[in-house]
């Protein structure tokens, strides 16, 4: 029997994220992939350590067009869950369940998490914009923060307090 799950997601590196803006740097939905996983594991250390929060284990269309409407929405939603049913087609049966948990959680707690360190990922993705002079990210910038803010996520907040501005230092800068 082939499984063709790990083949298939290591082929993320292929597809480009932020294709309606101008970069300085690319970045592939691998890339992203691996700053959320990183993110979101700190989410989960800063609100297991700092806000009693439960132990919790710790894909792109552009933003403006998956929330344009409720319709495209919610048929970006049907088509996740089609992508996530794909996937773990593609793993041996014994196995779906664990990365069943990963692809689509339930907790309410870990989604807002994963959104979180998805949206603070793409925080970093402006600031590094900034930082090579790309005024493209200003807007996007002002208003990913704010949908972070949004989320109510304590262990989030904490990070941009005590994290998010040594993304704007250069490697002489960090220690």
């Amino acid at each position: 029997m082939n499984n063709e799950f790990y083949a298939m997601i290591s082929r993320m590196k292929y597809i480009d994220r932020w294709a309606l803006m101008r970069n300085t740097e690319s970045e592939n939905l691998m890339q992203h992939s691996y700053e959320v996983a990183v993110l979101a594991h700190a989410l989960c250390v800063l609100g297991n350590t700092r806000c009693g929060m439960d132990e919790i284990l710790t894909g792109d269309m552009p933003t403006p067009v998956k929330y344009y409407s409720d319709e495209i929405r919610e048929a970006y939603k049907h088509v996740e869950a089609v992508a996530t049913d794909r996937l773990l087609d593609m793993l041996p049966e014994d196995l779906r369940p664990s990365y069943a948990k990963a692809l689509a959680p339930e907790d309410a707690d870990l989604k807002r998490i994963v959104k979180a360190a998805d949206k603070l990922s793409a925080l970093i993705k402006c600031i590094e914009e900034a930082k090579a002079g790309n005024k493209e990210f200003d807007k996007a910038y002002e208003s990913t923060l704010r949908s972070i803010h949004a989320l109510e996520c304590e262990p989030a907040e904490i990070f941009l307090a005590e994290f998010i501005d040594s993304y704007g230092l250069t490697l002489d800068q960090l220690r």
